[in-house]
């Protein structure tokens, strides 16, 4: 199949899957729950839990995240090479993933309960956020950090995050995924349908598909329309909903739309009409909260300072209690490891 053909069929399964949410979350809705307590309380949990409703989740879970990580290994050990169709270990990949999805729902219809009754709402929502941020690092040489131009990064740095982020990406999809229940609200849809598509992604491994620059930036993209659509879910139209739109792209503006190939001029035009759209909609709501839309972009690029820092440090670590190479041979060039056999 072409790489489009084989993207359209992902997006068209992550659909069908999310209206498979939908229809079971009918049953569950008439769950009871526990009243909300704030932003820190995730409302969709059993009011008591057992010992059975915990270890359903736990299980799936941890089953489904160790046969990620096996066929993420097998793939860079044993396939190693790029193809425009998909290798068969994709087709295992896409097969399992559909597996722990139904068993997933069942779970679901069965103990209720995700992995939200034991771990904090912001370890689901930080997850995420380390999945984008190490994207923003290992793309700086390919379209810069800020505007075009690379961050000074360490290529050593660079090769790492590319070699192994397919575990921590991995880690990120299927960990957010069992953490909630399948149920049908608008942000568990939305959710779920985003997590569909990650999970593709994530089975594409040592594909073109996998690397096409359109289709990566949608999913970098898709945060800023699932973060805008929940805050006005949950509180309305005067909620911190700009915060969450503008944030996210502010950071396309200044860094993610400068690797697809667009004009000066197309980019000048996006530019422009981000800070009109700011502008208007600030002026609407009191110029004086304006900085909220700086909040997101401090955050994610300080932490992609803090990363490249920690793995610089990492590395030199390990290559000061290193082995010295036997005399005469060279090491690999990690980014370009990463190019090769190591992205995934």
């Amino acid at each position: 199949m072409t790489v489009r053909r084989i993207l359209l069929l992902g997006v068209a399964a992550a659909a069908l899957l999310t209206l498979g949410v939908w229809l079971g979350g009918i049953r569950l809705a008439d769950q009871p729950l526990l009243p909300d307590r704030g932003a820190s309380w995730y409302v969709w949990k059993l009011p008591e839990p057992t010992v059975w409703t915990r270890l359903s989740a736990w299980a799936g879970y941890i089953a489904h995240q160790l046969v990620s990580w096996g066929l993420i290994f097998y793939a860079q050990t044993r396939v190693r090479t790029y193809s425009r169709t998909l290798h068969p270990i994709n087709v295992v990949a896409l097969l399992a993933n559909l597996g722990f999805i139904v068993l997933h729902q069942v779970q679901s219809q069965v103990f209720y309960d995700g992995l939200a009754q034991d771990v904090s709402i912001y370890s689901s929502q930080g997850s995420v956020i380390a999945l984008l941020v190490v994207v923003l690092l290992m793309e700086n040489r390919r379209r810069g950090m800020a505007f075009g131009r690379p961050a000074p990064i360490k290529a050593e740095v660079i090769g790492f995050a590319r070699k192994y982020h397919g575990y921590l990406f991995s880690w990120a999809a299927i960990y957010t995924f069992w953490y909630h229940p399948m149920l049908n609200t608008s942000g568990h849809l939305i959710g779920f349908f985003y997590m569909f598509l990650l999970l593709v992604q994530g089975s594409l491994f040592l594909t073109r598909a996998h690397t096409n620059r359109i289709w990566t930036l949608v999913l970098e993209l898709l945060v800023a329309v699932h973060g805008t659509l929940v805050a006005i879910m949950n509180s309305g139209p005067n909620g911190l909903w700009p915060m969450f739109l503008f944030g996210f792209l502010a950071i396309f503006v200044i860094t993610q739309m400068h690797g697809v190939g667009l004009s000066r001029r197309t980019r000048w035009v996006i530019g422009i009409g981000y800070v009109v759209a700011v502008l208007a909609v600030y002026t609407w709501r009191g110029l004086g909260s304006i900085h909220q839309i700086t909040w997101i972009p401090l955050a994610e690029y300080g932490l992609v300072a803090v990363l490249a820092l920690v793995l610089w440090g990492g590395l030199a670590i390990a290559k000061a209690v290193r082995p010295p190479s036997p005399s005469g041979s060279q090491e690999k060039d990690p980014e370009s490891a990463g190019r090769g056999a190591g992205r995934t």
